[in-house]
């Protein structure tokens, strides 16, 4: 599989809208410890002015209009948009707006928030400075630009998991690689992250380095939300034969297995319950200010 070619604009908004329903479903949800602890960093308070970048189906930006900030939500892809503005309305708040607009060319005016966030969002773009740049330009002095990324695919276990079963199983398999690393992994280093955001003109850069947690039930959850995270993880999935699946989806279910028992013994009863096993996911949080 290539996982370096760049795509166009055209094909990124196609894949990402075939994927929407997915990840609302599967992604979203279990990127809820992620953005609860963006937030907890940002302490956003009432009345403040967001824009979350490549926002998906809104798992940050949902609990930020909690707080009583003012959100505008984009993304290229327009169905994301249409599924986190129905989700607004179900839920009565006037103060998320979802808008379909690529990244890369914000169509929002400068010095307008005060902050511009993007959680695994702007991290995946090809034209990582160009994106950072727009964040800057829509953000007022003194306003902060917050991007949050995974760190190293074997610290996301997640991926991990799947990248160590589909290994096991798939004959002449070839893994993501490692440098350079595939988009969605250009800044899991967090020096690179540093390094991305000084350039991007910000000032007292600080990237902060967490674990945050996801639970799987069954090797088949966490087989498809692998699948709808990204359109790698689509395309990975897709050139498995049906035996392959089902190989690698018995071989996942042996490692969650191995893991919720590995919990129970620890004491961590989050991997004994009915939710399954706890997977670790290591988090990059770069915050900037803007001059």
């Amino acid at each position: 599989m290539d996982t370096q070619r760049t795509p166009t604009a055209d094909q990124i908004r196609t894949a990402w809208d075939g994927l929407a329903s997915g990840f609302d479903e599967f992604v979203t949800p279990e990127t809820a410890s992620i953005a609860q602890e963006t937030l907890r960093i940002l302490d956003l308070q009432p009345g403040m002015r967001l824009v979350d970048v490549a926002a998906g189906t809104g798992a940050l930006s949902f609990p930020a209009a909690r707080t009583g900030a003012h959100v505008v939500a984009t993304d290229i892809s327009p169905v994301m948009i249409d599924l986190l503005n129905d989700r607004a309305r179900a839920e009565g708040l006037a103060n998320v707006e979802g808008r379909a607009m690529d990244g890369t060319a914000l169509d929002l005016e400068a010095d307008t928030f005060d902050v511009a966030v993007s959680v695994n969002g702007v991290s995946l773009f090809p034209d990582l400075p160009t994106s950072l740049a727009e964040m800057v330009r829509v953000t007022k002095p003194g306003g902060r630009v917050v991007l949050v990324s995974f760190g190293p695919p074997p610290a996301v276990e997640f991926i991990g998991f799947v990248m160590g079963a589909m290994k096991a199983e798939v004959p002449g398999f070839t893994p993501l690689p490692v440098d350079p690393p595939p988009l969605p992994f250009q800044v899991a280093d967090p020096d690179v992250m540093r390094s991305r955001l000084t350039e991007a003109g910000l000032s007292e850069v600080s990237v902060h380095r967490s674990t945050c947690h996801m639970s799987f039930d069954s090797a088949e959850r966490l087989l498809t939300t692998f699948m709808f995270s990204n359109p790698i993880g689509a395309r990975f999935v897709a050139e498995l034969t049906a035996e392959q699946k089902s190989a690698v989806e018995q071989r996942l279910a042996g490692m969650l297995k191995d893991r919720a028992g590995e919990q129970g013994r620890s004491g961590d009863q989050s991997g004994s319950d009915n939710r399954g096993a706890e997977l670790h996911c290591a988090v990059n949080i770069g915050v900037g200010i803007v001059s």
